[in-house]
């Protein structure tokens, strides 16, 4: 069992952009998935928390790096009264997510080349730039679709120690580390409220998977969506003491991802 840090799993790569890089044979299985396995579902509650806490007045979501919809039919049902957008690169996921959210506006967006000026409240990034080769023009991007105040929430892989075969499956170009993601905010423009790292008490287990040389290293698909019940129920069981301690103001200073809140001045 591969204990993913990202989520975004997948089996042979598929390439649609120079900048952007994501499986797309992997999104039929993603939305069959999400709603019972303990790492999306725990993410959710994470981002459910955090949006409560830190953008409790947003009027106007986008999800940027959509997906299938499972973060905005999560937030779609938390805050009913919110005015919910989703943009995605591919339009494979596309189709699972307006089935998911139909209340929410959805359109096909390429992140680097994105032009909104002022139009969103909060915009909500969650393991998506690290599959964009120039992760720093989206950020720039994304402050200037915020309105002044606005807040950004951002999820990513983290610590380039915990790279294995999955992020190589999944299109990553790199896992982060919390100096450099901060650093790239910074220089987007953006003040940090917010920065703690998550999926930590299941580090030790991420990184004795890792730990193999590469060629003893394996990836399967299936493995990774359908894990057996009592081991999903184990590990949703420490994500949610892991989000208990969080929403209790414990930050963990390692995790397999990295949960940032950034505002526009």
């Amino acid at each position: 069992m591969e204990i993913s840090a990202s989520g975004s799993q997948a089996s042979d790569l598929v390439i649609e952009s120079e900048e952007v890089h994501y499986p797309v044979e992997a999104f039929p299985r993603l939305a069959a998935a999400e709603a019972s396995h303990w790492w999306f579902r725990s993410r959710n509650r994470i981002l459910i928390w955090a949006f409560g806490k830190y953008a409790p007045n947003c009027r106007d979501f986008l999800e940027i790096g959509c997906g299938t919809g499972f973060v905005l039919e999560g937030v779609s049902k938390a805050f009913p009264s919110l005015r919910l957008s989703g943009a995605e690169f591919y339009e494979e996921a596309l189709s699972f997510a307006k089935q998911r959210v139909p209340m929410a506006r959805f359109k096909r967006v390429d992140a680097t080349k994105m032009d909104e000026h002022e139009e969103y409240d909060c915009i909500g990034a969650f393991d998506v730039v690290e599959h964009i080769e120039d992760d720093t023009a989206v950020l720039i991007n994304l402050r200037r679709a915020l309105r002044p105040g606005g807040t950004l929430m951002l999820t990513v892989p983290q610590h380039s120690w915990l790279w294995s075969i999955v992020d190589e499956h999944s299109g990553h170009f790199r896992r982060y580390t919390r100096d450099e993601l901060l650093k790239k905010l910074k220089l987007a423009g953006l003040s940090v409220a917010y920065v703690s790292s998550f999926v930590s008490l299941l580090v030790p287990l991420m990184w004795l998977n890792r730990r193999r040389p590469k060629d003893q290293q394996t990836f399967d698909l299936q493995a990774e969506f359908k894990i057996p019940r009592w081991l999903n129920f184990i590990l949703e069981t420490i994500m949610r003491i892991e989000v208990y301690l969080i929403r209790a103001g414990f930050k963990f200073p390692v995790g397999g991802s990295l949960l940032v809140v950034a505002r526009k001045p």
